[in-house]
């Protein structure tokens, strides 16, 4: 009998690809809303928009990969991303040009950075999460497979810091047509080297999970928690960095760029090294990382300079990146083989749920009082570290047999 190896390396290439073209727009967004006459909050609203499309089709895409296969969904998602990234860089140039302006330049914003690629985006990881928990039987091995869904995270974190903070110095257009080319490197890969399941490795009806099944919502509280928490500084960073600094638009983006490299370090170090080696439980993951998070939350409070700013922020990196592979990988392992495309898709649209608020709240508070939103990510991140050392839930996960 012919064994087929699984392609799990694959998987998490195609996690990279697109999130790497999405990190290489983080450290602009701020300056570029700038440049284009949008007020912060305009910012805050595109990306809560995403975030609800992440919501609304997240668990879809999940079980969708099941019942009609990994290669079909993933060709999709990519094509979609490629051609609404497009789109939006000659938004984007048509903006700084002074060609299209106000609510028409907003209007387009929402439609091609939130719905278009929210959409797409929210396709890749489920997919990825349910085909890791579809080949693996054991919490050890599930556990690793997860961390490095979220280690391709990591990097591309790092990758595309490192891409959009240096292109940025060369213009506010380079970074920005260097997406769309990352994520048709993405779609060509997924189409030539991915293979497609024969029928029989399909399920028909894959199982929608509810997001009260007592055997995950803790796990959704907290993985909301946590997603809640860096929604609140993750889009005000770029505007913290310039504020507190005083820098220029392509400044802010270089700075930006390092501050966000840090945070990507800490969580591939986290998911690449320290998750892999150390064996613990997904309880003690969440438990070790949610301390983490917390102490890096706590330092971004005060003004103290870039030094510490970059300190607060790895930390940040390093606690969540410790905490997610055992939000991720927990659940998985109470459900069973029909269930997984489901749970996926509703760890992706808890994630995404909360940055449906939170970045327009975060821009909210950071218009009342730079600091405020860095608090309210340190006293929810304070309230989930709490709640998985008390709730019951976290004491104990246990592998439950997985249908064939």
């Amino acid at each position: 009998m012919l064994i087929v190896k699984p392609q799990i390396s694959l998987l998490l290439g195609a996690v990279f690809l697109v999130y790497l073209g999405q990190m290489t727009l983080n450290p602009i967004i701020a300056p570029l809303a700038r440049e284009v006459g949008l007020a912060e909050w305009q910012i805050g609203v595109t990306i809560s928009v995403a975030a609800i499309m992440v919501v609304l089709t997240s668990q879809s895409w999940g079980r969708r990969s099941q019942s009609l296969g990994r290669k079909p969904v993933l060709v999709a998602a990519f094509a979609l991303a490629t051609v609404t990234m497009v789109l939006f860089a000659g938004l984007a140039a048509l903006g700084m040009a002074g060609v299209v302006t106000g609510t028409t330049l907003f209007v387009l914003f929402v439609v091609l950075r939130g719905i278009g690629f929210g959409a797409a985006i929210s396709a890749v990881v489920p997919t990825a999460q349910a085909y890791i928990a579809d080949v693996t039987t054991d919490e050890e091995t599930r556990v690793k497979g997860m961390a490095g869904v979220g280690a391709a995270q990591g990097i591309a974190m790092v990758g595309g810091s490192i891409v959009g903070g240096v292109l940025s110095a060369f213009g506010m257009l380079v970074p920005l047509v260097a997406v769309p080319v990352l994520l048709a490197a993405g779609l060509a890969l997924i189409s030539v080297r991915l293979r497609r399941e024969s029928r029989h490795e399909l399920i028909e009806k894959p199982a929608r999970i509810s997001p009260f099944d007592s055997r995950v919502w803790p796990f959704l509280v907290a993985g909301f928690g946590m997603f809640t928490a860096l929604g609140f500084i993750q889009v005000v960073t770029g505007f913290l960095i310039q504020d507190r600094l005083g820098l220029s638009a392509e400044r802010t983006g270089l700075y930006t760029g390092g501050a966000l490299l840090t945070a990507g370090v800490g969580m591939v170090l986290a998911q690449a090294v320290i998750v892999p080696r150390s064996g613990w439980s997904p309880a003690t993951l969440l438990r070790a990382g949610g301390a983490v998070a917390l102490g890096g939350f706590v330092l971004l409070i005060p003004n103290a300079g870039m030094v510490l700013l970059v300190v607060a922020i790895g930390l940040i990196g390093l606690g969540l990146g410790t905490a997610m592979p055992g939000y991720t990988a927990g659940p998985t392992l109470l459900l069973s083989r029909e269930e997984q495309g489901g749970m996926a898709g509703l760890s992706g649209a808890t994630a995404g749920l909360t940055f449906v608020l939170a970045p327009t709240a975060g821009t909210a508070l950071y218009s009342a009082g730079p600091v405020l939103p860095v608090i309210t990510g340190a006293v929810i991140m304070a309230a989930v570290w709490v709640f998985v050392l008390v709730h019951p839930r976290f004491r104990a996960v246990r592998a439950v047999p997985v249908s064939r």
